[in-house]
């Protein structure tokens, strides 16, 4: 089945690139060039998008209020979305998981990293690299302690109704393991592990794994070191 991808960004250069790159593949075709937010929410919805490659800063209604609006929308719920940003460890990049974004890619990177970040995302994987997640762990960090407080203690109620296993894999992929390694962690299968993420997605209401690694770190869950 081919990916429908929307292009969200302001840059006309760039879009064309991403067009030409992505129109290449014979398993994905670009369905719509957004260069605002408003604009690709409404091409979101017309269009039929499973992957939109969303630019955060644009003019306007910016990416972060576009996506929110997209993951809000229950119609919607089958569309991931990957933002683009500057660096990786953008300061918007905590603000747009929690938008509902799938994950995020660097504007610098390969193109077989950009491909592969749109299959990735249809997929329902998350798009969170090491240096990503790093950045990410670093802005939670950054809160004030009362405010982390105030967000676990809301988390309380739902990490509560997840069996032990499905705590233990939560935890493991807020450290950044994919299935693979959890399953050798546990030495259990990795469809099991599979079981017990999309489990523990349905019983925290996160629309992918991204939302669980944002989950895992918000609720306290998952207490990084600081170094």
């Amino acid at each position: 089945m081919t990916i429908r991808v929307l292009l969200a960004d302001d840059q006309t250069l760039l879009r064309s690139a991403f067009r030409i790159l992505v129109d290449s593949e014979p398993d994905m075709e670009v369905v719509g060039e957004a260069a605002d937010g408003a604009q690709a929410v409404a091409l979101t919805r017309s269009e039929q998008v499973d992957v939109v490659l969303m630019d955060i800063r644009m003019p306007g209604t910016d990416g972060l209020a576009a996506t929110r609006e997209i993951t809000a929308d229950p119609a919607l719920s089958a569309v991931r979305v990957v933002m683009l940003t500057t660096f990786e460890v953008d300061e918007y990049v905590v603000e747009s998981l929690r938008a509902g974004a799938s994950g995020f890619l660097g504007k610098g990177a390969e193109p077989e990293e950009l491909l592969n970040a749109i299959r990735i995302a249809a997929a329902g994987e998350a798009l969170l690299s090491p240096v990503a997640t790093k950045g990410l762990i670093a802005r939670f960090l950054a809160q004030g302690g009362d405010t982390r407080e105030a967000t676990a203690a809301a988390y309380s109620a739902r990490l509560d109704a997840l069996t032990g296993r499905e705590r233990e894999v939560l935890v493991l992929v807020g450290g950044g393991l994919s299935n693979d390694e959890i399953a050798d962690r546990l030495d259990v299968s990795p469809l099991t592990v599979k079981t017990h993420v999309n489990r523990a997605m349905a019983k925290l209401g996160a629309r992918d794994r991204a939302q669980l690694v944002v989950t895992a770190y918000e609720s306290g869950l998952v207490r990084p070191r600081t170094e």
